[in-house]
């Protein structure tokens, strides 16, 4: 098996969380978040939060768990965090699944990781991505934030190139502070490309800008 795009279920996604984010910051990267989650169908959904992190990000994966039928995990670093999270996401209308501690210890627990969101302003963020524990399908790595992170150095086959795990296609699109997406497939999942019909396009305007991406999966 490998991950399936599917349009339909990307779209009901992406409208959905139009609705929920358009008094927040950065809901053009929720509402592109979630449509590629749904539209991966990921049965499991990964973030990392900390104090003072936009909301916007977890109420579109939250919406795309529902359009999956997905769990949807939010790794927090402290206590101090998981409280502050936890009443904004209660206002917000989503539960999603809390867990607290360092994020490479907590991936431990974390087996089948379809989506996942990591944030690159914090420091740890490539050490995560490293550790992931991801489905035999292969997943979609996101890095947002991604123009103002600490590793300029950061390259997608650093974290994910080591034998288990490859590299099939990345992409950096400027969509509120950047988004860096890679797709990744994994020795259990057929990686290939070659296959007619496969290629699916998502069409992104960014509300804040006006400026239209265009995204080949």
């Amino acid at each position: 098996m490998k991950l399936v795009w599917s349009p339909e279920t990307a779209s009901k996604a992406y409208i959905d969380t139009v609705k929920s984010c358009e008094v927040h910051q950065e809901s053009s990267v929720a509402e592109l978040i979630s449509a590629m989650a749904a539209g991966w169908n990921a049965k499991l959904i990964l973030e990392t939060w900390s104090q003072g992190g936009i909301l916007a990000t977890s109420i579109g994966l939250a919406i795309a768990s529902r359009h999956t039928d997905g769990r949807h995990v939010c790794i927090v670093p402290d206590e101090l965090s998981r409280s502050q999270y936890e009443e904004a996401v209660g206002e917000a209308g989503i539960s999603p699944e809390i867990i607290i501690g360092e994020a490479e210890e907590v991936m431990e627990g974390l087996v089948g990781i379809d989506f996942m969101v990591v944030d690159s302003r914090q420091r740890d963020f490539a050490g995560v991505l490293r550790v992931a524990k991801l489905s035999s399908r292969g997943a979609v790595l996101v890095c947002k934030n991604a123009t103002s992170r600490n590793e300029s150095s950061f390259r997608w086959r650093s974290v994910v190139d080591d034998g288990s795990r490859r590299l099939v296609r990345s992409v950096f699109l400027p969509v509120g502070k950047g988004l860096d997406i890679a797709h990744v497939a994994t020795s259990g999942g057929s990686s290939s490309n070659s296959g007619k019909g496969e290629s699916r396009w998502i069409k992104h305007v960014d509300r804040q800008s006006g400026e239209e991406y265009v995204i080949r999966k």
